[in-house]
């Protein structure tokens, strides 16, 4: 701070500007940790598999029960517990009574199958009558599926291959 040792000149404010920069700083670090929480969902490396017919995930339609890494469940990129899923799978597929009883179930590939078959197996006893497993197309392969999208892009059609 200065002082000014003369005479006249009046009052004289200078902002501090050190608590905001402190709290500009909290905030900064507050968003650097609470953002990739917020955008995850849940991270799961599906099998790799080659001819498969891609399917987009729909959250408004289409019922997705995800299993990550460490074995936690989730449906539709919420997390859930293991057990509210058959009261969930009961009031979602048989309260409401869907035309549709379709699951689509996606799985890392290292997770154990024993909670994959455990899972589909609770949701077959609550009213899921299709399991469908999201998968992954196999790196530097295309789909060979009569009518996909990547198998018209590819030429598939047009050449009559099978």
């Amino acid at each position: 701070m200065a002082m000014s040792a003369g005479g006249g000149g009046g009052v004289q404010s200078t902002p501090n500007v050190t608590p905001m920069v402190d709290v500009m700083l909290v905030l900064l670090i507050i968003f650097m940790v609470v953002t990739p929480a917020l955008l995850a969902g849940f991270t799961a490396d599906p099998p790799k598999l080659q001819n498969i017919k891609d399917h987009p995930e729909d959250d408004q339609v289409d019922q997705v029960l995800g299993i990550d890494k460490a074995g936690a469940y989730y449906l539709n990129k919420h997390p859930i517990k293991y057990e509210e899923l058959a009261p969930t799978f009961h009031r979602i597929y048989i309260d409401t009574k869907r035309d549709d009883r379709i699951l689509y179930f996606k799985a890392d590939q290292a997770t154990q199958f024993s909670k994959v078959l455990d899972a589909m197996d609770i949701a077959a006893k609550n009213g899921v009558r299709m399991v469908g497993m999201i998968a992954e197309q196999r790196g530097s392969t295309v789909s060979m599926v009569p009518g996909d999208v990547q198998a018209k892009a590819s030429g598939f059609e047009k050449t009559g291959g099978k």
